[in-house]
Formats: structure tokens, C-alpha cells, sequence
């Protein structure tokens, strides 16, 4: 009995290593995981955006000088994911889409 507990167990250990292994392969060759650790968003850089109409131009210039993967305008009653993101612009507006704020998450 205590043979087919330790065959098991050690079965249960190579198959919990080699998922490890799989996972952390796929993701090293995965071009947009390696992609996105590359951008630390700077919103100083961007800070040029406040008082300006919001626009996808403004948009694209300010994640270009903030040296971000993402950008995006958040309206004053837009539900937002509450997850960080060091890579990702935000510039706030308000009702009229004037750029209030900038940061980064």
C-alpha cells in the first residue's frame, strides 16, 4: 500500500513540475506578455494633455511621451476595472471631454 502512496505521489509531483515548466515556456515565447513589460508609463510626459480636448490624436501623442503600451480618456461616470497597470495612460475628462487629469494604472 505505502508503494502505490509514493509512486503516486512522486507521479503527482513530475506532473505538477512539468505544468510549471509548459506554462513558463509559453510564456517567454509570447510576444505580447515580453511587449507590455517594456513600457513604464511617465505621466509627467503627458501632463502637455491637460486643458486640451479630448481627441485620438491627443490620445496617441500623450501615450507616445508617457512611453506607454496603453491610453485611454475616462469620463467622469465611466466604470473602470480597479486593476494597476504601469504600462497604461489614463487621461481624465470632464463632461465637455477636457482633460482634467493624467496618470498612470
Amino acid at each position: 500500500m505505502s508503494w502505490k502512496l509514493a509512486s503516486l505521489g512522486t507521479l503527482m509531483a513530475m506532473a505538477m513540475l512539468a505544468g510549471c515548466n509548459s506554462t513558463a515556456s509559453k510564456t517567454a515565447s509570447d510576444p505580447v506578455a515580453t511587449e507590455a513589460a517594456h513600457g513604464r508609463c511617465e505621466a509627467q510626459a503627458a501632463e502637455f494633455a491637460i486643458g486640451k480636448k479630448a481627441s485620438p490624436e491627443l490620445l496617441d501623442q500623450a501615450r507616445v511621451k508617457a512611453g506607454a503600451q496603453n491610453a485611454r480618456f475616462l469620463k467622469p461616470d465611466d466604470m473602470i476595472t480597479l486593476e494597476y497597470r504601469s504600462d497604461r495612460l489614463n487621461l481624465n475628462t470632464d463632461n465637455n471631454l477636457v482633460v482634467t487629469r493624467v496618470n498612470c494604472g
